[in-house]
């Protein structure tokens, strides 16, 4: 990656983490309206990290889930519990 997106994903990395820790959502929009005031591109690199990094958290979730109830579906003595 270039400077502009190493930069911005280590800013939304660190968004993502205080929000974790704060649950605090607003803190996207302030981050957005800093950065479209100063640089556009930083901006949409930030933007997008955030995005791709949510999305791939909540996909992450979604397969450890289905993987967990496949598990449990073969597990021994599952057809016992049934």
């Amino acid at each position: 990656m270039g400077v502009t997106e190493d930069m911005a994903d280590d800013l939304a990395q660190d968004v993502i983490k205080y929000i974790d820790a704060t649950g605090d959502e607003e803190i996207v929009s302030d981050v957005i309206k800093l950065l479209g005031a100063t640089s556009q591109t930083a901006e949409e690199a930030f933007l997008t990290s955030l995005r791709v990094r949510r999305a791939n958290m909540k996909a992450r979730a979604l397969l450890m889930e289905r993987a967990r109830k496949f598990q449990q579906a073969n597990s021994p003595g599952a057809a016992d519990q049934e």
